[in-house]
């Protein structure tokens, strides 16, 4: 029989085991979610070139990561509610599974519509990965100390798109080392893609003998509705509390999805900047994130308040759009980097902003809640593209980047101020439906 230090010491391997696996699942996830856009350019002209078509790079590129985003809207309700029927754990394995076929795949689709679709099916697989492991964790850990664990997953995390742009800048080594082992010509983007593929199954490999939560598992006794995603809409109150997580973070994918995301094709244009690459934009931005995250992560333990740390970097946030827009003309590639850096930094408070959803709700409904809001957010790239596109054919694109901009981060803080502080909060009930 074990002593008490013991039983502790054990739970606390057990614990870290988890954010360790969920820290590397939600790695492999970034690296998935961003290379999309570190590839986009160069996979679209080898389509283009391959079958001699007229293809709009830009617009092209726009409709394909919307295609993904999509997918991760409809993956983020089907993920949540079956994480709340059937287990966290299961859709740590069901999502990186389907999104690491979906990249093999990927990499030999040669026209724009199986392209589409493959990134639909890659979206649906990306949206349940970081809503099971910070609901895992959140609800395994100490309720004084899980804001460690999900800082942790979410800083380590963001490095994901770090080797993304790693290997889509270098990529063209492990081609050549294919192409001389195996006769077939293999192209940069591709390799982008099969390396995310078979990261992800090498990751199912090392998840075996995680363990499902303690709070999941004793809820199996309770006669209780579980992920009835609909119960989110039946009262005011769940209403208001559900559409506050989602807009609190709508200023990240808005820096994300279009100041970032869009740096070759149309700001590094408008601010006369000539030579920026998209993926080491992104890079960089996702380096600025994972610092960020790290930061706000420490101070949110430190301040005891999840909420006081989202109204600083969303200061931070604001005063580094304006200069973007208004100070960052005829800078070089190098100093333009370095904004992408910032930007993310900046932006860098989506374990804050995840952790705060998953502890508005109680344990019959968190993963639903917890999988969707990001995925929502992620999923607002669509109306935040379309009506940053929509605005630049009336205005320029600097001016449209300013408008849209204003909005997000106006509604991110009405939202956070209106939302309920949850540091240490006792996460072990039922929500009543």
């Amino acid at each position: 029989m074990q002593n008490s230090s013991e039983l502790t010491e054990t739970k606390s391997g057990i614990v870290n085991w988890l954010v360790i696996v969920a820290a590397l699942g939600y790695f492999v996830d970034i690296y998935d979610l961003v290379l999309f856009n570190v590839v986009k350019r160069e996979s679209l002209e080898f389509i283009r070139d391959l079958h001699g078509l007229d293809i709009n790079i830009k617009d092209t590129g726009i409709f394909l990561f919307n295609c993904q985003m999509a997918g991760m809207l409809i993956g983020g309700i089907l993920w949540g509610v079956w994480g709340d029927k059937k287990g966290r754990i299961s859709v740590l394995f069901g999502s990186i599974m389907l999104y690491s076929i979906a990249n093999i795949v990927n990499a030999f689709t040669f026209d724009i519509t199986s392209y589409a679709i493959v990134r639909v099916i890659a979206g649906i697989g990306l949206a349940g990965e970081l809503g099971a492991g910070i609901t895992l964790v959140a609800e395994t850990m100490h309720k004084e100390k899980r804001g460690y664990g999900t800082m942790i997953i979410v800083t380590f995390g963001a490095l994901g798109a770090v080797l993304a742009g790693l290997v889509g800048t270098e990529g063209h080594v492990v081609a050549e080392f294919l192409t001389a082992n195996t006769g077939y010509t293999f192209q940069n983007w591709q390799v982008v893609y099969l390396i995310g593929g078979f990261l992800g199954i090498l990751l199912l490999i090392l998840r075996v003998g995680a363990f499902e939560s303690g709070m999941f598992k004793s809820m199996q006794h309770h006669q209780v509705s579980k992920g009835d995603f609909f119960a989110l809409f039946k009262t005011a109150e769940n209403r208001s509390k559900y559409l506050y997580c989602i807009l609190i973070g709508l200023p990240i994918w808005y820096i994300i999805g279009v100041l970032v995301s869009l740096s070759q094709d149309v700001f590094g244009k408008e601010l006369g900047i000539d030579g920026i690459v998209n993926g080491k934009a992104v890079m960089f931005a996702y380096i600025g994130l994972s610092v960020g995250d790290l930061i706000s992560g420490l101070l949110s333990q430190m301040l005891r308040s999840r909420r006081k740390v989202v109204f600083l970097y969303l200061i931070f946030t604001s005063l580094l759009v304006l200069y973007f827009i208004f100070g960052a003309h005829g800078i070089t590639v190098s100093q333009y980097y370095f904004i992408c850096f910032l930007l993310g930094l900046a932006s860098g408070y989506w374990a804050i902003f995840v952790t705060i959803a998953s502890e508005q709700f109680g344990t019959n409904i968190r993963s639903t809640v917890t999988n969707t809001v990001p995925n929502f957010v992620r999923g607002a790239v669509l109306p935040i593209t379309m009506g940053f596109t929509s605005l630049s054919g009336l205005t320029s694109n600097l001016t449209s980047a300013l408008v849209i901009g204003g909005i997000c981060i106006g509604l991110a803080w009405y939202a956070t101020y209106k939302v309920k502080e949850t540091f240490a909060k006792d996460l072990n009930y039922f929500e009543t439906m």
